[in-house]
């Protein structure tokens, strides 16, 4: 058995988190280490698995952060190489899963980036329960992750439901577009 190790994505792997500033009151955003972030975006095939491994044990927020802002990096890179080919990263989806109920706004709006470029069925519904706990119990002071949130499941209604808008002999009835996106 053959065993993939590269220590310079372990490195990177392994100091995750390390840089990572969270939003404050001068800015709404959170700022990344952009040379670790670019070099495992390069290396994507190889640092997958490392970046899966790291976020099915990882507890540390701010590492979890920067891996989630890798995989949306990598997401965009697949997207810009082919048509919806981060779709392909629907894989991970198991892993991204632990964090769905999570309270933090910033990870949320990680995680809803993610899910708007990967379009796995089963985020539909976790996208909707963090819109709902970000409109009744908000807790974030410098920036509204409701946004993206809210454009994450408009680009799920957009991506599974725009058959049904523009070729409406394909719906029987407004049940099928629900079950189609999950709500029903």
């Amino acid at each position: 058995m053959t065993v993939n190790f590269n220590p310079h994505i372990m490195i990177n792997i392994k100091t995750l988190g390390t840089n990572v500033k969270k939003p404050d009151e001068k800015r709404n955003y959170c700022i990344y280490d952009e040379n670790k972030v670019n070099f495992l975006v390069a290396k994507a095939p190889e640092s997958l698995s490392y970046i899966k491994n790291y976020l099915k044990t990882s507890n540390d927020e701010n590492g979890i952060l920067e891996a989630l802002y890798t995989l949306d990096k990598i997401a965009d890179k697949m997207n810009s190489e082919t048509k919806n080919g981060a779709k392909a990263l629907d894989v991970i989806y198991p892993v991204l899963a632990r964090f769905n109920d999570t309270n933090s706004p910033e990870i949320q709006v990680m995680l809803s980036g993610i899910y708007r470029k990967i379009l796995v069925p089963d985020a539909f519904g976790p996208l909707c329960n963090m819109l709902h706990k970000q409109i009744n119990y908000p807790v974030s002071k410098y920036f509204d992750p409701k946004e993206e949130t809210g454009g994450a499941i408009l680009e799920y209604i957009r991506a599974y439901g725009a058959g049904y808008n523009y070729n409406p002999s394909k719906a029987q009835n407004s049940a099928d577009l629900m079950q189609t996106i999950g709500l029903a």
